[in-house]
């Protein structure tokens, strides 16, 4: 029996990429549907599901952090950091461009061996520690899904007409 490995940067980063790229899209939808309807966009960035959820910006820019931290973390270098002041539709996809061009800039070659090293970074107050491996696994993929759904969610029970295909994207 046959087995190929694959690398933790082989398979994490077109995922993350992905998610950005779905994620683009449906705010698209949102875009379109504020100006069909005549809804103020403003309502819809704005938008959250429960008081003290973040809004549908505040939901872009944790999957954003989510997505740039973990390519910069994983590759041992800095990881950039990027004022939380998108107001509009428009600033909300150029985060989204400026996370992807940069997770493409990351050189994957960096990330070599990343499976087993040390992740340490503060999330809040709270200190948190994971090897590469368990980093993807149990706090990027989890975290930049929640906050990717979440802004899919805001989108739907505002009325805009997307869907799960909309959110999974093309399916190859």
């Amino acid at each position: 029996m046959s087995h190929s490995s694959l690398t933790l940067s082989a398979f994490l980063i077109p995922a993350i990429d992905r998610v950005l790229a779905n994620l683009s899209q449906v705010l698209a939808k949102g875009e379109a549907f504020a100006k069909e309807t005549g809804i103020d966009p403003a309502q819809l960035v704005q938008a959250r599901l429960a008081p003290d959820m973040f809004t549908l910006a505040g939901q872009v820019q944790r999957a954003s952090d989510t997505a740039k931290a973990a390519a910069a973390r994983l590759a041992g270098i800095e990881v950039p950091s990027y004022p939380d002041d998108e107001q509009d539709f428009s600033r909300l996809q150029d985060r989204i461009r400026r996370t992807r061009e940069f997770i493409a800039s990351v050189d994957l070659a960096k990330m070599e061996g990343c499976e087993g090293r040390t992740i340490s970074f503060k999330a809040g107050p709270y200190p948190l520690t994971f090897t590469g491996t368990s980093y993807a696994q149990d706090f990027v993929l989890p975290n930049l899904h929640f906050h990717a759904t979440t802004a899919y969610g805001i989108l739907r029970h505002n009325g805009v007409p997307v869907g799960k295909l909309d959110y999974l994207g093309p399916i190859n």
